[in-house]
């Protein structure tokens, strides 16, 4: 590993330093002005959307500064060959759906020296920004390396673009002559078999409401057994209640259960949850979808069919990329949006 290579890597590492002691509120800072600053940062960033709440902002620095630890980052780097001398520069267009989602995009280009022309979502533009920034202070020759565009994207050799599905379409047809990777809609689902303890319940309701259901790692759908009691899940729902309070997520709740109630759609609810038996894989914000069956080898048959579209599958079964329960927002470093390695389209550029 390239004396500069190890250089960035630490750079990323006081980063995930500086999250972890804002997170746990640590007294004794190592990076005090810099702490400060990202309080000040935390607060404009749930100023300018109301979505990122005090407690998702503080819930992405935590599972950041679990993976920004030098070995964890040395570890997974070792895996690619990566040479120093890299003279292309990548177009970066994030999502904004939660916390700093496009920021594995920008820690990917940038540990393997590429410049970076950065589009923000209009719904997160506050901490990129300043996670640019640090990242400078910490190793000056990350200095020119990434630059922020609001109008056009020009003079790239590659792009990296992340949005909905209908966006998909745009960047099909606007970057389509340059190496890409594009990503659209997914989600996630679980499959439960009626055998989950208590706590896989609980960690299951975390993957649900966490960041709102916002999140392509988000549950948006569960496979039960036929004759399943949905009382188990409401029972581990509970603990989420107060999330009806965010003014938003009720706009949400009170819209699609109006809907459903007009359609004359069968659904049952708790108050701040809606649980609605439908074969479509994403519900909507206030609403979990659930699918009974009877045969589990026909879930994953309609998983595997579906897999251009799912990105966790949660679940104590033995699938293919089985996550666990709790954890699909807390992806690893080599948990790739789309299951695409983003550091190996890098390097084929």
């Amino acid at each position: 590993m390239n004396i500069d290579l190890k250089k960035r890597i630490l750079a990323f590492n006081d980063l995930g330093i500086l999250f972890n002691e804002n997170f746990i509120a640590k007294n004794d800072k190592t990076f005090p002005e810099w702490n400060s600053i990202l309080d000040i940062k935390l607060k404009e960033a749930k100023s300018f959307n109301s979505w990122f709440t005090h407690e998702n902002l503080k819930l992405s620095l935590k599972n950041w500064s679990n993976q920004l630890k030098k070995r964890n980052l040395e570890n997974w780097i070792s895996n690619y060959n990566i040479s120093n001398d890299n003279n292309k520069t990548i177009a970066i267009i994030m999502a904004g759906n939660i916390p700093i989602v496009g920021f594995h995009d920008l820690l990917c280009s940038m540990l393997l020296n590429y410049k970076c022309i950065v589009k923000l979502s209009s719904e997160d533009k506050v901490l990129i920004p300043f996670i640019v920034d640090f990242l400078k202070h910490r190793y000056p020759l990350f200095h020119n390396k990434v630059t922020f565009e609001e109008n056009k994207l020009k003079d790239f050799d590659a792009v990296i673009a992340t949005g909905s599905s209908s966006s998909h379409k745009y960047f099909e047809y606007y970057f389509s002559k340059y190496p890409n990777l594009l990503r659209k809609t997914r989600h996630s689902v679980a499959v439960l078999d009626g055998n989950e303890s208590d706590n896989d319940l609980a960690l299951l309701s975390n993957d649900i409401f966490d960041y709102f259901g916002l999140g392509c790692r988000s549950v948006s759908k569960i496979f039960i057994p036929k004759g399943y009691d949905l009382d188990l899940l409401f029972n581990a729902f509970f603990k989420h209640k107060e999330i009806i309070n965010h003014n938003k997520y009720v706009n949400n709740f009170d819209y699609n259960k109006a809907v459903f109630l007009m359609s004359e759609e069968k659904f049952i609810e708790n108050g701040f949850i809606i649980l609605k038996q439908d074969s479509k894989l994403g519900s909507p914000i206030g609403c979990l979808y659930y699918e009974e069956y009877e045969d589990v080898e026909k879930v994953y048959d309609t998983i595997r069919k579906s897999k251009e579209h799912i990105q966790c599958i949660v679940s104590n079964n033995v699938i293919d990329r089985v996550t666990n329960f709790g954890s699909t927002q807390c992806p690893k470093l080599d948990d790739y949006a789309d299951n695409v390695d983003t550091v190996d389209f890098l390097l084929k550029i």
